[in-house]
């Protein structure tokens, strides 16, 4: 198992009702990288990230996170992640603390408060740690999200939409904050984002979705250079609108 990369996905497809959502992905997240998962809205993103932490059974293929099958040995690695996302809210009549403190506890955190005290340094939440989460900001939210995710200080984080609702500043210092714990911790990270500075910022290597089928991989300057673009938001535009790349793509 340790020899596993943290994601294998392998012939990977789900089905609604006669209609393909996700079809024939086949990837890898090898441990200690940074690796986002983009694609336009509906291109499958949301069902794939699903499907990888065991909320959706596959119609094809398999998952497997550090060598288990999702979701049925999903019990076995849900220690060893999280996931992070500002479109999923935390209970909102419970304060930053209490709501941290309860996923202290789910993940078995030896020292929550110390824990706790220590995410709120990182992330800037001392101000508001007390409040109410249905009275934080959309910005506060998010942080709280990440908090959340780091709790238990994961082997795989997986990241939707990190930055969402933060002005530049706070974005940028997420951002820092990100590449210097997966740097320090040698953890792995998939991460879905439409920001493209913030891709050719964090990531290592990109996979690209279309209508629920990886089209482009490969490092962000390999990328552009591959579709004749200066940057990764060249790339994704040919890609949305289906501009082929100079040579095949590797």
């Amino acid at each position: 198992m340790d020899a596993e990369p943290a994601i294998r996905v392998r012939s990977l497809g789900k089905c609604y009702d006669g209609r393909w959502v996700v079809r024939d992905l086949d990837f890898t997240v090898p441990r200690g990288r940074v690796v986002g998962l983009l694609g336009t809205n509906g291109a499958g993103k949301t069902t794939t990230i699903a499907m990888i932490l065991g909320l959706l059974v596959p119609s094809t293929g398999e998952v497997r996170v550090f060598g288990h099958p999702m979701p049925r040995a999903r019990y076995r690695v849900l220690h060893r992640l999280n996931f992070s996302s500002p479109y999923v809210d935390l209970p909102g009549r419970l304060t930053v603390r209490q709501n941290l403190a309860v996923y202290a506890r789910l993940y078995g955190v030896r020292d929550p408060a110390a824990r706790i005290r220590a995410l709120a340094e990182e992330l800037d939440l001392g101000e508001f740690l007390d409040r109410r989460t249905h009275r934080l900001s959309a910005g506060q939210k998010t942080r709280l999200a990440l908090a959340k995710a780091l709790i238990n200080e994961p082997d795989l984080l997986v990241l939707d939409e990190p930055t969402a609702s933060l002005d530049p500043d706070s974005a940028d210092r997420l951002r820092a904050h990100l590449a210097a714990w997966a740097a320090r911790t040698g953890a792995s990270v998939l991460m879905a984002s439409h920001d493209m500075a913030e891709v050719e910022r964090l990531c290592h290597e990109v996979l690209i979705l279309r209508a629920g089928r990886l089209v482009a991989r490969g490092r962000p300057a390999e990328l552009a250079r591959r579709y004749g673009v200066r940057d990764m938001e060249g790339v994704f535009l040919a890609i949305a609108r289906d501009r082929e790349a100079r040579r095949a793509p590797a």
